[in-house]
């Protein structure tokens, strides 16, 4: 018997409502639906406070089929976390260009690295262009972070290409405006997406 199928007959064995049901595993009502109508599975907490709630077990709710896919589809979700936060910490990890040496900057007859904050033997709009660009960064990486449970199809679907598109837009005024150090900082974070989306 399937899991939605045993659910419906566990819950009206009981005499519950979908909705009284819902506050007794403090899930919502439109989970319990879900769950019900066979358009998904409660994750392994949820689980576990089901099988609990019945006095059963967790393999007597799930067939063998059901518990691999479950598996499978707990082991995606952990890397799509893991993968969100490894590329929200590095773009708020560009921040580090505001406090670390990594431009050159030309006074009297020398070259010196300063970090972004004291940069000011350049064009004020480039150094605003820098800011700009670090900034957009550092905003996109807390968003990646703050919207890990966020299911709607636009941010699923682009919030990684996007991450990439923001960092190759810095890394490309870095180059054009000659600044090598932030080029290879970036040029190296942008290598890790890459590595950490081939991979996944």
């Amino acid at each position: 018997m399937e899991f939605n199928v045993k659910l419906q007959e566990l819950r009206k064995q009981k005499g519950l409502t979908q909705e009284e049901l819902a506050k007794l595993l403090y899930v919502s009502r439109t989970a319990i639906s879900k769950w019900e109508s066979g358009k998904g599975y409660p994750n392994i907490e949820s689980l576990k406070a089901i099988a609990k709630f019945f006095k059963i077990t967790v393999d007597e709710l799930l067939s063998g089929e059901e518990l691999l896919n479950l598996a499978e589809e707990a082991s995606k979700q952990n890397e799509k976390y893991f993968r969100d936060l490894v590329f929200g910490l590095i773009d708020i990890s560009i921040a580090l260009l505001f406090f670390l040496p990594f431009f050159r900057e030309q006074t009297n007859d020398m070259i010196v690295s300063v970090p972004l904050l004291s940069l000011n033997e350049i064009a004020p709009y480039l150094k605003i262009g820098y800011f700009i660009a670090v900034i957009i960064n550092i905003v996109y990486g807390i968003l990646t972070l703050a919207l890990q449970n966020c299911e709607k199809n636009f941010w699923t679907l682009s919030k990684s290409k996007l991450s990439l598109f923001f960092n190759l837009l810095c890394l490309f005024l870095f180059v054009i405006s000659l600044q090598p150090y932030a080029s290879v900082f970036l040029l190296i974070l942008l290598t890790i997406k890459v590595l950490i989306l081939i991979k996944w």
